[in-house]
């Protein structure tokens, strides 16, 4: 399998966190180079090991907002 490369462009914020110090955050993060995209997913407390999560454009995340919001 491929090395997937990534750059915590930036922190926006921690949602939770474990006993074992995996956090569940949101963050700007490029993929492969690619222009940043919102990303949520569980971290290990290094950023050097990920859990699955889900990544969305500007678009997207105004979508959620606005349907959280209702």
């Amino acid at each position: 399998m491929a090395d997937i490369k990534y750059d915590i462009v930036e922190e926006l914020g921690v949602l939770s966190e474990n006993s074992k110090g995996w956090r569940k955050e949101i963050n700007l993060i490029s993929w492969n180079g690619a222009a940043p995209k919102y990303d949520i997913r569980e971290w290990a407390p290094d950023h050097e090991k990920m859990g699955k999560g889900v990544t969305m454009t500007k678009e997207e995340v105004e979508n959620l907002k606005r349907i959280l919001n209702r």
